[in-house]
């Protein structure tokens, strides 16, 4: 029987984990704290599933079939994971990223609309779109729950026979191991999905993965504003996105601009005055009548982002392989990539190109903005 152990039970080790087990393979889980933790990337509250990925159709094809996937995990749970609220991508040109996305979602027959602003108006109370050229409309695109999808995916592991393993790793010398507290763990493969943690076990190969925390802000919203669930919406170039109110938590508003560098064991997790300054603005412009309106949850989240915003999927020794800089468009591919990795793992297929650990350059394109140049 082939066996594996994958390090990190963030929402990309967890899943893996479920799915190589499904498939049959012993499988250990090593985490150093707890499935959804505060550390973790996957720790936040929530999370975006779309499509739309600028000219890349190579995502939009995993976050669709990653929606299926979803849909079964609460079928085997019980349990509401996804948020089908729709998502508006607000654009600016006309034929800028958001038309460019539109017509790759249009040949690969995923849903999508384009509207005029005064109709997503209708649909988003108090938007202010005077600025707006149209919003890409995704119907099926929404809201995860993450924190809490992150921990039933871990249970499901257990439940599915992943032996799980409460410890700091660090690679075992050359070769497929891992030193867990001083737990020598091998396996024919050990995969290091640890987040915010891979440029550290791994400076030279991951070591141009970027760290930086992000501040969220849910703001208390009038009562008309939280049922049905409003939309999600994304901001390409203002590089800012949210939701509606979910669960009586206020209306999600997080810049995407890569904030400060950031330690995950060490950073402080309060926000910071001037994001929340950040946030206001970007409601002014966009929401106006919410920019009095009071924060009622906050989190400090973390990004473990590549400078192209492409994440890692390659082997640097024989049976080790690195998963990593998913962070800021990576969560709602979760279950869909799980299986991608496991026919890797496998050797059913290769990984692309684009994942190795070749020189990055800084690029935009497939989440906002951010503080990107192309």
């Amino acid at each position: 029987m082939k066996s594996a152990i994958v390090v990190g039970a963030g929402i990309w080790g967890a899943s893996l984990a479920l799915r190589l087990a499904d498939e049959g393979w012993t499988v250990t889980l090593v985490e150093q704290y707890a499935p959804g933790h505060i550390r973790q990337a996957s720790a936040g509250e929530t999370r975006l599933l779309r499509c739309a990925h600028g000219s890349d159709d190579w995502y939009p094809r995993l976050a669709w079939q990653a929606r299926d996937a979803w849909r079964k995990l609460e079928q085997r749970t019980g349990e509401e994971l996804y948020v089908e609220s729709g998502l508006m991508w607000f654009a600016r040109d006309p034929d800028g990223w958001e038309a460019r996305s539109a017509r790759v979602l249009e040949r690969l027959h995923i849903p999508c609309e384009l509207l005029d602003p005064a109709e997503a108006a209708r649909r988003f109370p108090g938007l202010r779109g005077d600025d707006l050229a149209f919003v890409l409309w995704e119907p099926n695109a929404g809201v995860l729950r993450a924190r809490r999808a992150t921990q039933v995916i871990a249970r499901l592991a257990g439940a599915a026979g992943v032996r799980q393993v409460r410890a700091r790793a660090v690679p075992y010398g050359r070769g497929a191991g891992v030193v867990a507290d001083g737990e020598v763990l091998t396996a024919d493969r050990v995969v290091w999905a640890c987040g915010a943690w891979l440029p550290r076990l791994f400076p030279h190969e991951a070591g141009h993965v970027e760290v930086t925390r992000q501040d969220t802000f849910h703001f208390g919203v009038p009562r008309d504003w939280t049922t049905p669930p409003l939309p999600a919406f994304c901001d390409y170039d203002l590089a800012a996105y949210g939701h509606g109110d979910l669960d009586g938590m206020g209306m999600k508003v997080t810049g995407d601009a890569e904030g400060e560098p950031y330690d995950p064991e060490s950073g402080g997790r309060r926000v910071l005055r001037h994001t929340e300054e950040q946030a206001r603005a970007y409601l002014a412009r966009r929401f106006p009548s919410l920019v009095g309106a009071p924060v009622v949850f906050s989190q400090v989240c973390q990004y473990a982002l590549t400078r192209d915003a492409e994440w890692i999927v390659a082997e640097i020794d024989d049976g080790v392989w690195l998963l990593g800089g998913e962070s800021g468009h990576g969560f709602k591919h979760a279950p869909a990539l799980a299986g991608y990795v496991a026919e890797i793992l496998d050797g059913a297929r290769e990984p692309e190109a684009r994942f190795g650990l070749h020189e990055r350059r800084t690029a935009r394109g497939l989440r906002t903005s951010g503080g990107t140049l192309s």
